[in-house]
């Protein structure tokens, strides 16, 4: 082989660890990756539009549909009479969410009929017409309304203990009780819900489904049609966005179309419009914090109780878990000597909250901040010293173990932490911001440095697996499918990258497939930012299977021993013979060698106790750290982000650019929950927060001016994860609590930082404004 030759083959394109674009990325731009509402309609297709109540809590005395059946083009109205099997879309099996309500409406939106119609117009149109009848009832659509209900609880609560704090809080040297009020998100994904669905011969169904969860669409719609899974096919190839959103709120439309589909033998669409999509599926969790600390004067906590009343919605889908994590992450960074925090997921006549980017972390965690801070200004320190006298210590240091009991074993944070705060110059720009403060009467600074520490795995222990479907063809090309969903973060390039890489070829050679629960049955949901975890081992385990066939065919064909068969880049050494991948892998099918292979994976170690509050509930934890400038102007309210560094742990990365991408994306979306973005139901128990005119998300002109992002260049994840690599779905999500935090230092700065602004989130201008005259008045 000449030199030019070996130089253009030293290589593979795209192996693990290297930077490549997303794989739909230039789809993206031009506008011709195939989403749902993409695929060419079938003949004679039918469209769906929900039938929504206009109440928030009521009995329904009576319906009259005859004007909805009577409109033009409609063809049929569901009702839950047509319903041949459960009336159920619950995803936690309490069976408290009904496909089509009956006799009671929960919330303002609910579905209480469907109209199929010849066009989508027609649908949505007819859907108005409906004359309903109600008997209202008395309603509450927020977290003090639920407690001055005595509102139940959608699903039990959960505490977690560790030592004594109920006789150690009066022993501390200070004490402060106080409360936070932390809001919920719309998850405001570019595609909206979506559902196409073919009725097939027999049982047969197969459903389109923009979701994060094939398999609980699948089990959804049989449970509706009473049709068992080997019935139901669901592809989902790709979705403009998810974010935790389309865990579980997709069963609704899912199984509506599924429905009329079978009943109508004709194939059926259901797109709700934003303001629908809005109104009808869930949100981030609300949540009221309140807490009792007792610490001593160097500002170390030594005792903390805290409850975490959530805003859950009608029903529990996943509130359960949801607020369980929220106590997973109260501790943030932070030891906790004696520690009691509990749990209360309450219902509200409201749409079910759900899912959202973080699962509850982010809100565990903006509540530890809320204590740091005001530990901070009791005791006229900067933030970030509380912080690092609160920092989980190395493994056996004694201070190395969470309220759930389970040891930090792979601490970093304090190195982080310490790294970002030399790398940003962070404490000559706080002396300069308390300057400037001094001297400037209108514009005030604030800077915050806060830590991320956010654990990896799905807290139901049964959701850690994944399968994957790996074959080789004759010609050497490779067919990749396995049970994680893009949403656009960049997973199917990362597995496709570990494939490429086992078998050292192109990734080019590597062919991305949709989802679908006819390859890899029983998948878990895209979410917990697991999905690079778990899909990139499973498909690692099949390739592994199929290149130990072609070793051992290789060893047997040619008479040598197995570490005489190397895999180079796109080609094959075998003894002193070197073949093209592709005529390797052809004279292995000639040699009737299984070229085809299912992977799976299962997280090791985690293990895990309610009831006992107890366990190792995350395989490894990802840390980060962000320091984030602003400026408040003390006249309006009105800020702007100045500049934030970012340093992030996610082990050895499987491919920077896209990590660094999530990273970015994660903290502009968590400085959206944390300043903009508004949810308000009116007196009626109305969202009128529901359009882009009036829920306001991050702009790319909100970003920070200076934006400056870096991997931690030295971590490597401590556990035998895929490339060594950790999750990045998530955590980033949460490095935008130092915004909050920067806004309160600049806030607090009106009264020379004498009292805790105690800015409830989001910090909209008003609120900001509100703060800085009550610290004025002060």
């Amino acid at each position: 082989m000449d030199k030019a030759t070996y130089e253009t083959t030293k290589y593979i394109k795209g192996p693990m660890h290297q930077s490549l674009r997303h794989d739909s990325a230039h789809k993206h731009v031009a506008g011709s990756a195939e989403y749902i509402d993409d695929i060419p309609e079938p003949a004679g297709l039918l469209h769906g539009a929900l039938g929504m109540a206009d109440r928030a809590h009521a009995e329904i005395l009576s319906i009259d549909l005859s004007a909805v059946k009577s409109h033009p083009g409609v063809v049929c109205v569901l009702t839950a009479d047509d319903i041949t099997g459960v009336n159920d879309v619950s995803s936690g099996g309490r069976h408290d969410e009904p496909l089509i309500a009956t006799d009671k409406i929960e919330f303002h939106g609910q579905t209480i009929f469907a109209v199929i119609a010849e066009t989508r117009d027609a649908a949505r149109k007819a859907a108005r017409l409906a004359k309903v009848e109600y008997r209202d009832l008395p309603f509450w659509t927020d977290i003090d309304g639920a407690l001055e209900n005595g509102s139940p609880l959608v699903t039990p609560g959960m505490t977690l203990k560790r030592g004594t704090p109920e006789t150690e809080l009066d022993k501390a040297a200070h004490r402060i009780k106080s409360s936070m009020r932390i809001g919920g998100q719309e998850h405001f994904y570019l595609e909206s819900h979506i559902a196409l669905a073919i009725p097939g011969e027999d049982d047969d169904v197969t459903v389109w489904s923009s979701t994060q969860h094939p398999s609980e669409i699948q089990h959804i719609v049989g449970h509706v049609l009473d049709i068992p899974s080997n019935a139901i096919t669901v592809n989902t190839r790709r979705m403009g966005g998810g974010f935790g959103g389309k865990e579980t709120q997709g069963n609704q439309f899912a199984a509506l179309a599924a429905l009329a589909a079978k009943k109508l033998k004709r194939a059926v669409k259901f797109r709700p419009d934003r303001d629908e999509d809005m109104g009808v599926t869930g949100k981030r969790h609300d949540f009221k914090m309140d807490f009792d600390v007792g610490f001593d004067d160097a500002g170390k906590i030594h005792a903390i109780e805290a409850n975490f009343a959530a805003r859950c919605g009608y029903s529990s889908d996943l509130s359960g878990p949801v607020t369980d994590r929220a106590l997973f992450h109260a501790d943030s960074s932070y030891f906790y000597p004696h520690v009691k925090l509990t749990s209360q997921p309450l219902k509200t006549h409201t749409v079910s909250n759900t899912a959202y980017r973080g699962f509850g972390g982010p809100q565990g965690m903006l509540g530890a901040e809320r204590v740091i801070e005001e530990i901070a200004y009791a005791l006229a320190k900067d933030p970030l010293e509380i912080r690092k006298a609160n920092f989980y210590g190395e493994k056996g240091s004694g201070r190395d173990v969470t309220p759930y009991h389970q040891q930090v074993e792979d601490n970093i944070i304090l190195k982080v932490v310490e790294e970002l705060e030399t790398s940003c110059d962070y404490q000559a720009r706080r002396r300069a911001i308390l300057e400037f403060n001094r001297t400037s009467p209108v514009i005030k600074k604030g800077i915050a440095l806060t830590p991320v520490k956010f654990g990896i795995s799905f807290t139901m222990t049964a959701f850690n697996q994944a399968g994957a479907l790996v074959h080789i063809y004759q010609d050497g090309s490779i067919h990749l499918n396995h049970g994680g969903t893009e949403m656009g973060q960049g997973l199917y390039t990362k597995v496709a990258q570990v494939v490429a890489d086992c078998f050292q070829v192109d990734v080019d050679t590597v062919k991305i497939t949709a989802t679908t629960t006819a390859k890899v049955p029983n998948t878990s949901a895209t979410a917990a930012s697991s999905g690079s975890d778990l899909n990139g081992m499973a498909a690692y385990d099949a390739a592994r299977q199929i290149k130990e066939r072609l070793v051992a065919f290789a060893a047997e064909k040619y008479g040598i021993s197995a570490s005489e068969v190397e895999f180079l880049p796109n080609r094959v050494r075998v003894g002193d013979q070197i073949f093209t991948f592709g005529d390797f892998v052809k004279q292995a099918y000639f040699g009737r060698v299984q070229l085809s292979a299912a992977g799976f994976y299962k997280t090791p170690k985690i293990h895990w106790d309610r009831a006992a509050g107890r366990g190792t509930p995350f395989y490894y934890y990802a840390y980060g750290a962000a320091c984030t400038e602003v400026s408040i102007d003390t006249l309006t309210g009105e800020y702007l982000m100045e500049r934030t560094d970012i340093l992030h742990d996610v082990g050895k990365s499987l491919n920077p650019v896209i990590d660094i991408g999530q990273i970015e994306g994660g903290f502009v979306q968590g400085m959206g929950w944390l300043t903009t973005e508004e949810l308000w139901w009116d007196g009626k128990g109305r969202l009128r927060t529901h359009a882009p005119s009036t829920y306001k998300i991050p702009l790319a002109s909100d970003r920070p001016k200076i934006f400056n992002t870096r991997l931690v260049p030295w971590s490597e994840n401590s556990e035998p994860t895929i490339g060594r690599s950790k999750a990045v779905g998530e955590p980033p999500f949460m490095l935008a609590i130092s915004v909050l935090e920067a806004l309160s230092m600049a806030v607090a700065s009106v009264a020379d930082y004498r009292i805790c602004p105690r800015l409830d989130a989001p910090a909209t201008p008003e609120r900001v404004l509100m703060a800085v005259e009550k610290l004025k008045r002060a």
